[in-house]
């Protein structure tokens, strides 16, 4: 294709690369874009639980896919005898446990999974930190949530089966529940107790480390990138057409 004085003239392996690539970056871009999106529609869920009343578990009995992120209050009696530690958990450098201790609930059958927050491990992991002591009977307030999540579950959801506190590497509700002589709600109440002082510290950072915002900018990097190889592609495959004689 000649224009202005400039042939345009594909080679083979330029082509090639440029077929290869250029997918891959428009796809990168999108999948952002998508990514962006998920969170923008996750925040708004947010906003309009968090805007919605304060459900009184004593009263009702909310279900994680209906009701995540709504706040919710308790009143009940913890179970520290049978306490759950969530392995693998990482605040300020320093590795250690969840603590999931049950609240018996007050006004009707049944427990929730309150989230008191992180412990780091002390000495030898063959021995079990002391979590913070609570209240026989206590409020609590929080929302509700899923807990940490894994990609892939390896092995047994516990290494020191039959113990207490017995120790977990990832969140299986299901198994919990097996565990305890009275039903567990499919939820973790997080925030932990309103009596700060006898509570775990909590890590209040989101899940999230950053918002849709920088799924955009990434999104804006690979189309660049994707304009950019066009460019280059293009350039490389033009070259100055060579001058007609005069009689040509």
């Amino acid at each position: 294709m000649r224009v202005a004085g400039f042939v345009f003239a594909p080679r083979l392996w330029p082509t090639l690369a440029y077929a290869l690539l250029l997918p891959l970056l428009l796809t990168l871009g999108f999948w952002q874009m998508d990514r962006a999106e998920q969170k923008r529609t996750s925040l708004a869920e947010r906003a309009e639980a968090f805007r919605a009343p304060v459900l009184e578990l004593g009263a009702v009995k909310p279900t994680l896919d209906a009701d995540e992120y709504r706040r919710v209050r308790a009143t009940g009696e913890y179970d520290t005898e049978h306490q759950f530690y969530l392995d693998n958990r990482v605040k300020d450098d320093q590795v250690g446990y969840r603590v999931l201790t049950p609240l018996k609930l007050e006004g009707r059958d049944g427990a929730v999974l309150v989230d008191r927050g992180f412990i780091p491990i002390v000495g030898s992991r063959d021995s079990l930190p002391t979590p913070p002591p609570v209240e026989s009977e206590d409020a609590v307030t929080g929302r509700v949530g899923r807990g940490p999540s894994v990609g892939i579950r390896l092995g047994a959801p516990s290494d020191n089966p039959g113990e207490w506190p017995r120790r977990i590497q990832y969140m299986d509700m299901d198994y919990m529940d097996e565990q305890l002589d009275y039903p567990l709600d499919d939820y973790l109440l997080i925030e932990g107790s309103l009596k700060t002082d006898t509570v775990a510290r909590r890590d209040v950072r989101d899940a999230w480390r950053f918002g849709p915002e920088r799924h955009d900018g990434y999104a804006f990097q690979w189309f660049a990138l994707a304009f950019a190889l066009t460019t280059i592609w293009v350039v490389v495959n033009t070259r100055r057409a060579p001058r007609r004689g005069k009689n040509g």
